[in-house]
């Protein structure tokens, strides 16, 4: 087996693939000898993930990569940030490597909120502000919810679809774009990291934008 990177990895950490993750909980839970007491929430994250973030770079040799790996990531970063990412995910993989990504579907959304609004329904705003993971119903007001804004990556910061993000992965110098499908990617190690539900987000029937695209060789 090959070298193959996944960034925004969450708990997913399967062997065979080198896991990254951004979030401020793993950073906290990674320092030495007070990571422990960060270790006791909801979230912990097993040993074999390591902090990095691929907006300033992971620390992977430069075209060492078969494969790359990001799913619901890109989203939670600014547009420019997201084309930094794009860029550094292109100068991990070797010649000729492939990058699959999903991304919440803006368009998809966007439709069926319209189709909403035409039923009638009140309240179809307050659905597509949730469905896209944007906006905030209720200011934080106490330490807790303040500290979660700060040091969280929860927020939705900018949405895509699959001209938008066929077009931003052209940018960044990759070739071969095309909307994939859940484990339909010619390499199996793409098998050990997608999740199905992951490529139907919100449970209402909306396939998210999922592409695959290629370091030219």
């Amino acid at each position: 087996m090959g070298t193959y990177v996944q960034y925004g990895c969450g708990l997913s950490c399967p062997d065979g693939w080198i896991n990254f993750d951004a979030s401020p909980t793993l950073r906290m839970q990674r320092l030495p000898l007070i990571g422990t007491l960060f270790q006791r929430g909801e979230v912990v994250f097993p040993p074999s993930v390591r902090y990095g973030d691929i907006v300033k770079g992971l620390p992977v040799a430069g075209a060492s990569a078969d494969g790359v790996y990001a799913s619901h990531v890109l989203e939670h970063l600014s547009r420019s940030d997201c084309q930094r990412a794009l860029a550094n995910t292109f100068c991990l993989l070797k010649p000729g490597g492939m990058f699959r990504l999903v991304v919440p579907d803006l368009e998809a959304r966007a439709r069926l909120y319209l189709a909403r609004l035409k039923s009638g329904d009140s309240m179809a705003n307050d659905w597509l502000m949730r469905a896209a993971g944007l906006g905030q119903e209720e200011r934080p007001r106490h330490l807790a919810g303040l500290a979660q804004v700060l040091l969280g990556n929860s927020a939705h910061l900018w949405m895509w679809d699959e001209k938008s993000m066929a077009e931003a992965l052209s940018r960044a110098g990759f070739a071969a774009m095309r909307r994939c499908r859940f484990n339909d990617s010619t390499d199996p190690a793409f098998a050990q990291v997608e999740d199905r539900e992951r490529f139907h987000e919100t449970g209402d029937g909306i396939e998210e934008c999922a592409m695959e695209a290629r370091r030219p060789a």
